[in-house]
Order: structure tokens, then sequence, then C-alpha cells
């Protein structure tokens, strides 16, 4: 994601050289409490998120004009005070950045209204320039405690997390991502299952990765063997493991990427429909992790999985038009319009949805993807 600059940054990927065989993995009573079940998201949903407290060249936006297209609705950003307190703060945009911006009373009664007619708003947390690494247990309670607050005081459905750059890396010999070792990762498995048990069934829980976190492991996780690798490649994965059954959503982000090996072995590069069905393909197939002697990430239900996509050309790079984000749901699920890539996952017409960068960037661009969103699922 991005925040506070105008324009597109592209993400340093490694060269990576090598590949693997792929295999398809066979399938308190004064607290704000959420008030829907996860499950009462639509059977196609569209995910975008809303520049909240900054205005990011596109323009601040009232959630009360959010267009009713969007089911779940991503307040960017909360950051940390610092990069390993756990203290998460949500600062609204100062008026000299949005003078458009509504009143805090306005904005409480826009979120009540959202929610009243279905919508999700989560607090998204993190961005590109919010680095939170919870390294000790008093950074994991002061997580939990400070994200509470904020849920509480804004009437909030759950939680996105946006953990990118820095905020996620493996330790040395933290090879197993069934059992990770590496305190930052364990801490904020902890921490967020301790939120679900204080928010209970209604808690929405949603994550967007890059996908150096998540489908780089395919080839390369931490450090490696000889620690030559970057320690953030797949780390996101241990964490997708330890929480799949309360992951409401997972939107990788199909963009900011370098070129990523999928499971034909060969590397696919942003800006068509190959990358979007064969990095989506991963998440419904499941994969072999590194050299695939250190166990597999299991394939996620296909109603857990959004495609994440840029909205335009100035919100990210990897940006397609809508005609091409259309033959990459095709392909995922309907099994046509494939092209050279075949999912090994199969196709699956419970896909969720799309999820993209953003809402703001959305309405300066026309509704573009919004509208394509509605016409593709009707």
């Amino acid at each position: 994601m991005r925040a506070r600059v105008l324009g597109t940054v592209a993400v340093t990927v490694l060269t990576l050289a090598g590949s693997v065989l792929a295999q398809a993995i066979p399938a308190s009573a004064a607290r704000h409490r959420p008030a829907a079940s996860s499950a009462d998201l639509p059977a196609h949903a569209l995910v975008g998120y809303l520049h909240a407290s900054f205005a990011n060249g596109s323009g601040y936006l009232p959630i009360s004009q959010v267009s009713d297209s969007w089911d779940v609705i991503d307040l960017a950003f909360g950051a940390a005070s610092s990069p390993t307190s756990g203290q998460i703060s949500f600062t609204r945009c100062p008026a000299s950045e949005c003078p458009n911006r509504e009143s805090d009373a306005d904005f409480l009664a826009g979120i009540d209204a959202k929610r009243a007619a279905g919508k999700k708003v989560l607090l998204s947390i993190g961005g590109a320039n919010g680095e939170v690494r919870l390294t000790t247990t008093a950074a994991r309670d002061a997580f939990v405690d400070s994200v509470s607050a904020i849920i509480d005081r804004w009437h909030l459905d759950g939680v996105d997390l946006d953990f990118e750059n820095q905020s996620l890396s493996l330790n040395t010999g933290d090879d197993d991502l069934t059992h990770p070792t590496t305190p930052a990762i364990v801490n904020l498995i902890d921490a967020v299952e301790a939120l679900k048990a204080r928010y209970g069934n209604g808690f929405v829980l949603t994550a967007a990765p890059e996908t150096f976190f998540v489908q780089l492991g395919y080839q390369f996780y931490g450090p490696g063997p000889n620690g030559t690798s970057d320690p953030r490649s797949g780390a996101w994965l241990p964490v997708l493991y330890a929480l799949r059954d309360d992951l409401t959503l997972l939107t990788v982000q199909d963009y900011n990427s370098g070129p990523i090996m999928g499971l034909d072995d060969q590397y696919h590069t942003m800006g068509g429909a190959d990358f979007h069905i064969a990095m989506t393909d991963m998440l419904l197939a499941g994969f072999p992790v590194a050299d695939g002697a250190h166990h597999a990430f299991p394939p996620l239900r296909p109603d857990q999985v959004a495609i994440g996509a840029p909205a335009d050309a100035y919100a990210g790079n990897g940006y397609v038009p809508p005609a091409t984000l259309d033959d990459a749901l095709d392909c995922l699920t309907k099994g046509s319009s494939c092209g050279s890539y075949q999912p090994r996952g199969g196709a699956h017409a419970d896909l969720r949805g799309l999820m993209t960068w953003s809402i703001n960037w959305d309405a300066y661009s026309g509704n573009e993807f919004a509208d394509n969103f509605d016409s593709y699922f009707g």
C-alpha cells in the first residue's frame, strides 16, 4: 500500500534463481463488539482502502460518500508510535491536508451507517510507511490494548493487517512454518488470536501482504540454510498458517512486485492477467515451501481469497485495465480465458472477489474499478 506520496514506487525484489517441482496440496459487556459474523460478507465482495489519515494525492473522501459498491472498507492506516512499541494509534487526516474532512462525529456516524447497511469497516494497520515489529511480549500486549481501544472508539468490525517492508522477517533457524520461533512472528499470531478471543466470531480479520512475503516462499523461506537469502522471504506464511481458521480474507497485493515463480516453475511478471492468475492459484492450490523439504503451505478456501490490484495507474505499479482483470477472473472462476497458465487449483466460482488500493484513487479515476466489479459479478 502507499502512504503520503503521489505516484508509484516499485518494491525491490532480489534476483532469484532455481525452482522446485510444484504439486497442488489437497485440500466485555461494555466493550464494542462487531455485530455481524465474518461469514456475512456477500458471496462476492469488493474490498478497498480509504485514505483516512492522509490525502495521498487523490483527495480526501468522506466515508459517507463512499459508494455502496464497497463491501469492506479498510481505514488507512493505524500506525505504531515506534516500530517495536506495539502502541498503535489512528489519527484522522489533518484539516490542513484534508480541508473537506468531516468532523469526528460525522465520521463515526458514517461508519455506523455503513455497518448498518451491512458493510464491514476495518482498521488497516501498517502500510508502506508503517513498520510494526512485535519483538517483545510487552509490545504484543500494547498492540492488543491499543488496537482494541481504536476498534471500540470507532465501532469497527475488525482489523486488516498490512505489514510490509521490515515488519516481518524470519530469524536464522526458523524454518518450519507450522512452528515459528521468531518472536515478532509468534507475538503477532498471539496478538491477533487475543483480539479474536476478545471480540468473538463477529471479528473480521483480513491481511494484505506483498507477494515477496507469501508466494516468494515457494522458492525461498527466510534466510535459508546458508543465511544468504532475504530473511523477509515468505515471512507471512507462518502467520497465515497459524491464523488460517480465523482469517476472513487474504488479499495479496499483486502489484509493486518483482517477477515471482509460479507453480509452473516459470517467472510471472505483473501487468497482465497471467500474473493475477498464477499468484492467486498458489493460494488456492497450496505449495511446498522453499526446496520442498520444510512443510507446505496448504490451500486456502476460495471464499478466503480476493485478488489485489491497483485501482488505476497512479495507485501502484502493475495496473491492468478492467478487461484484463476480467480475463483473470474468468480463468480463476470459470476455467476460461486462461492463456498459457492453467491453474493447478482448478476453477472456483466462489472466489470471494477483488481488493484495490484504493477507494480514493478509484473515485479519482471515475469509479472504473468498482463499476467493473459490479458489472462482472452482477
